[in-house]
């Protein structure tokens, strides 16, 4: 395989579950789940009650405070360090001023709880965005020590996945990848739903790790090749440069691509086709990536009907709240769902 001198990747990021938080006894499952999960990555017994302290505020204070909250609980790991990932979101009245939120002792209707400060210091990182009639959405993760650990990219991209209802595994995949002066994001939709959508997705990440830098409509033609055979699926590979400030996109099938940008979003095209069984022509797009722009890949499992004021603060959210968000304001329930989200410096 050759190196691209100076690429690192974003962890690789397991969706494990996500929780509905409608009863009270919902917010035991929460707690049981995460810990479970911090055993599993080797966590010491005290780290991973902490782990339990934390999540259980946020379910609790969802479910006094929310509506239609809901927990996803996710690994995230790299060669050498892994994480628990916390993602709370809500449909409730949303928070006025999120500095006072942090405060302890504020409880006030609308705030995800009594305990987000102590959240907040027991987490290696946290952040939260909101939007006053809309609802919240809370990012905290928690590796084996409270302090320290690697950067990971948090502030340059991230993602979030979510099955159709009644599976328990994604067919929607994602992986970044960065250099000195680009930022790659990778996207594949495998048909269908369940482990065999899933494992072409997979496949097609597995195979975009493995290759040389290259320009994205070649990134997608190798895909189309290395998935025949299984499902195959839709695919979109967007690759910024952040010198040129420039977005090269190349999309087969279904995938949404879309810059946000001076107020307002400009959608990139795909060509029809389904990777690893149809694809008559393979074509990139380039489009102009204005200062604080933000790069959007999603599935089918979102409608397209969401624009630049969705419910998020595209200049100082964190990439997974956007992303987040997004899934709240525009996914649909009736197939898998994924987001991704680039936000180039």
């Amino acid at each position: 395989m050759e190196e691209v001198i100076g690429a690192t990747w974003l962890p690789l990021v397991r969706d494990l579950v996500w929780l509905q938080v409608e009863e009270h006894v919902q917010v035991g499952r929460i707690r049981r789940t995460a810990t479970a999960l911090a055993e599993k990555l080797g966590f010491s017994g005290t780290r991973t009650a902490e782990i339990g302290l934390a999540v259980t505020e946020i379910g609790t204070n969802l479910h006094k405070h929310a509506q239609r909250g809901a927990v996803l609980i996710r690994s995230a790991r790299d060669h050498e360090v892994a994480a628990v990932e916390i993602i709370a979101m809500d449909r409730g009245p949303g928070i006025g001023d999120l500095g006072l939120a942090w405060q302890d002792g504020q409880s006030t209707a609308g705030t995800l709880g009594l305990g987000l400060g102590a959240v907040e210091r027991l987490a290696s990182k946290c952040a939260m965005t909101s939007r006053p009639g809309l609802g919240t959405v809370l990012f905290a993760r928690f590796l084996a020590s409270a302090r320290g650990g690697p950067d990971w990219g948090t502030d340059v991209a991230a993602g979030v996945t979510r099955p159709i209802g009644g599976q328990e595994v994604c067919g929607d995949a994602y992986a970044v990848r960065r250099e000195p002066d680009r930022l790659v994001l990778m996207m594949c939709d495998g048909s269908g739903h369940g482990p065999l959508a899933a494992f072409a997705s997979d496949a097609a990440v597995r195979l975009f790790r493995e290759m040389p830098a290259v320009p994205p409509e070649e990134v997608v033609a190798r895909v189309h090749a290395a998935l025949r055979g299984t499902r195959g699926g839709a695919v979109g590979v967007a690759d910024i440069d952040l010198v040129a400030r420039t977005v090269r996109y190349a999309g087969l099938g279904n995938i949404a691509a879309a810059v946000l940008g001076e107020g307002r979003k400009q959608g990139m095209i795909s060509v029809p086709g389904v990777a690893g069984h149809q694809a008559r022509t393979i074509r990139a797009f380039d489009y102009v990536l204005p200062d604080n722009a933000v790069v959007v890949l999603h599935s089918d499992g979102l409608t397209e009907r969401w624009g630049v004021d969705h419910g998020s603060d595209l200049d100082s959210d964190l990439p997974v709240l956007i992303a987040t968000t997004l899934l709240r304001e525009a996914g649909v329930r009736n197939d898998d769902a994924c987001v991704l989200v680039g936000k180039p410096a």
